[in-house]
């Protein structure tokens, strides 16, 4: 954190630039401190003082390894964020207001709320922008640029356009899209958007996407699909070759603690049976993952899936038949 521009600070502005620097590092040596705030070391030393007064314990060492440490208090001291570190650490804390984690969620998105309240105007706009256009089914972990997240997310909030290049099997094409909102899985961000050329909703990786924008067209919000139900459908079965549909008989929320929500949706029905959609690049794929949670279930669609269900009970029958160990020799 230098000082811009190479100008001189006022009293108030230099010492929350000192309190910001003190956060940044463990210790600071008096020379550095001056250097980084251009000033003397005995201006220095009297903003310590006042950072003191104002309930910091700032910490003096004496001697060739002194220097100055903030101190732990009784109360945290107020973080000071640059932009981007604001707009990251909203990112973060939105993503593990998603996460799965008891209590974890709750007390994000109390950290986001108390964020929010000390921020300047120019970046509490942002910073709510992405909290009114993101929604969770798990809990993002690829990285993604914050930058791209907050057009995204403002792009949404403001009702306009949005570009950016994505791949189309071995092309990268230009999207235009009307973006509607953010969404974090268990290990990816998307984004839902009415696609401008293909006349329909998609669902797009925010990591696979680059050269984003905002526009200044603005549109009419069209009716849309739940956003964080849509993108979960779509990771979960949409995008494979071969999709299949269960009904497990064990509560919901037993068979969702047993399935990432990326790799299948479950759908309540009733209070001891649940529907499980999901995809895979084979229907044997799918079926031996249903048939390893353990709980009675049928198949419902597709057809042809309920046929290889008996083929392979048939082999497996067959395969427990055999005698241990196989034949012997006298």
């Amino acid at each position: 954190m230098d000082v811009a521009g190479g100008g001189e600070l006022g009293t108030t502005e230099r010492v929350l630039t000192l309190l910001g620097l003190l956060q940044q590092r463990r210790v600071w040596t008096g020379a550095e401190l001056a250097d980084r705030l251009r000033v003397t070391a005995r201006t220095v030393r009297r903003d310590v003082e006042r950072l003191r007064v104002l309930g910091y314990p700032v910490h003096a060492g004496q001697g060739v390894g002194g220097g100055y440490r903030l101190g732990a208090g009784q109360e945290v001291p107020p973080l000071l964020l640059d932009d981007e570190e604001a707009i990251a650490t909203a990112v973060s804390l939105l993503a593990g207001a998603g996460g799965a984690v008891a209590g974890a969620g709750e007390a994000a998105l109390r950290a986001l709320t108390k964020l929010d309240r000390v921020l300047p105007a120019r970046l509490r706009h942002e910073v709510r922008a992405l909290s009114g256009s993101v929604e969770f089914f798990g809990r993002g972990r690829t990285p993604v640029d914050p930058e791209v997240v907050m057009t995204l997310a403002g792009a949404c909030r403001d009702e306009v356009e949005a570009g950016f290049d994505y791949p189309s099997g071995s092309e990268v094409r230009r999207r235009r899209v009307e973006p509607y909102r953010l969404v974090a899985s268990d290990r990816r961000w998307y984004l839902l958007a009415y696609d401008l050329d293909r006349d329909g909703w998609r669902s797009f990786r925010v990591d696979r996407m680059t050269g984003v924008s905002a526009r200044t067209w603005r549109f009419r919000p069209r009716a849309a699909p739940d956003a964080a139900a849509y993108v979960q459908e779509g990771v979960a079965s949409r995008v494979y070759a071969h999709r299949a549909r269960f009904l497990v008989h064990a509560p919901a929320e037993t068979v969702r603690a047993q399935i990432p929500p990326s790799a299948a949706v479950v759908h309540p029905r009733g209070d001891d049976r649940c529907e499980v959609v999901s995809g895979g690049g084979s229907l044997d794929y799918v079926l031996m993952h249903v048939a390893l949670l353990g709980h009675p279930f049928e198949v419902l669609a597709p057809p042809e899936l309920g046929a290889r269900c008996h083929e392979l009970a048939g082999r497996l029958a067959a395969a427990g038949a055999a005698p241990p160990g196989g034949p012997t020799s006298g």
